[in-house]
């Protein structure tokens, strides 16, 4: 036999297994509709153990874990179809997302935005690229911006949510949970941190810097080569302004260079960040769901539950539909021991029919919270 005669083998048994796949797929829509009468729920736990072990036990070692693989997909696809069938219309979330994007009209130019720290803030810096003209209220802390739009305060707030290098601010995404806000926008913004000082002084006169944690991380190779005393502050543009109020000739902060026109600091470095590849992405909150033109990511939390596979789950929901998931961030739940919520960015409009199925599957798990649906400027 030759290669031809194998893929003429491989369609014969493909054209079997679609044609069993039918009827298996058949069945299990007889079996979604006698559960509809007798309002039995669709996930038996222990049915698809049963079944498992007992393929797994068919198919020989070697064959094993790919048969598990397979079976677990297929069963997969066989709860999602019940669910479907089970379904008594478009779910209340659904209703709510599509009427929001109907109404939202056009992206505002003018808003009053509340942002984190002072004038030179990269959260400023990120606020001018989402609004043309915004109204900028400054808060101390993170939780102050989501106060601030939750109470009507501001009707938008703007906050760091990852950066490439240091990683996911977690403080935001434990914020995310307490504060009943949604997405409306984020932005993905080029840090570029320069060390700055007083006039006059030299960078061989440096013996401490000041930064928010995230800054000083990201440029951990510089800060360790020079040998300096490196102080925590909650916001750069605050720590560039206590370095210019200070007096002092042994001090520099990490900043942008905003700041040292904002502040009247010289700039001693301009390259002192681990990577010239740094970027920190941006979230656009807002107290009610507002969901604009171009919107093609979509934030949930949801909790998985303490099971094997479960999270798998979750994930195949999209798979099976050929949604992307292109961030997964688990977050502890307090109170509770190696027990997770996870944070999931994926690549969809709400105006999709499979992303909407997936959407009121997920609207009937334990704990689940549709953060927002928007697009990503740049």
């Amino acid at each position: 036999m030759d290669l031809q005669d194998y893929r003429a083998r491989l369609d014969q048994i493909d054209d079997q297994l679609v044609a069993l796949f039918r009827q298996r797929m058949e069945t299990v829509r007889q079996v979604a509709d006698y559960k509809k009468e007798q309002g039995a729920p669709v996930l038996v736990p222990g049915r698809e153990r049963e079944i498992l072990y007992r393929v797994t036990g068919l198919c020989g070692e070697d064959l094993r874990e790919y048969t598990k693989i397979l079976y677990s997909t297929l069963l997969e696809l066989s709860r999602d179809y019940q669910e479907d069938r089970l379904s008594t219309g478009e779910s209340r979330l659904c209703q709510d997302i599509l009427a929001a994007a109907e109404n939202a009209g056009s992206f505002p130019d003018r808003a009053v935005v509340a942002c984190q720290g002072i004038e030179g803030a990269y959260s400023q810096l990120a606020c001018d690229k989402m609004f043309p003209l915004p109204q900028i209220m400054y808060f101390g802390r993170f939780d102050g911006v989501f106060r601030a739009v939750e109470n009507g305060m501001c009707r938008y707030g703007i906050l760091p949510i990852e950066n490439s290098s240091a990683g996911s601010v977690t403080e935001v995404y434990d914020l995310m949970e307490k504060y009943n806000c949604k997405i409306v926008r984020s932005l993905k913004l080029k840090i570029e941190h320069c060390l700055l000082a007083r006039p006059g002084v030299k960078l061989a006169d440096v013996k401490e810097v000041v930064a928010h944690e995230q800054s000083l991380n990201q440029c951990g190779e510089f800060l360790k080569a020079r040998g300096v005393k490196v102080t925590v502050f909650d916001n750069n543009a605050r720590a560039a302004k206590y370095v210019a109020e200070s007096g002092r000739t042994d001090i520099a902060a990490i900043a942008s260079v905003n700041c040292a026109d904002l502040y009247g600091l010289q700039v001693l470095s301009d390259h002192v960040a681990n990577t010239d590849h740094n970027y920190t992405r941006f979230i656009c909150i807002s107290k009610n769901l507002e969901i604009y033109e171009g919107a093609n990511r979509i934030t949930f939390v949801a909790s998985a539950s303490h099971r094997p596979g479960s999270l798998y789950s979750l994930i195949a929901k999209f798979a099976t539909r050929g949604i992307n998931i292109c961030k997964l961030e688990s977050r502890p739940i307090p109170g509770k021991d190696f027990e997770f919520r996870f944070y999931f960015d994926v690549d969809a409009s709400v105006r999709n029919p499979d992303t909407q199925t997936v959407l009121s599957q997920l609207e009937k798990e334990d704990f689940f919270t549709f953060l927002g649906a928007y697009s990503e400027v740049f």
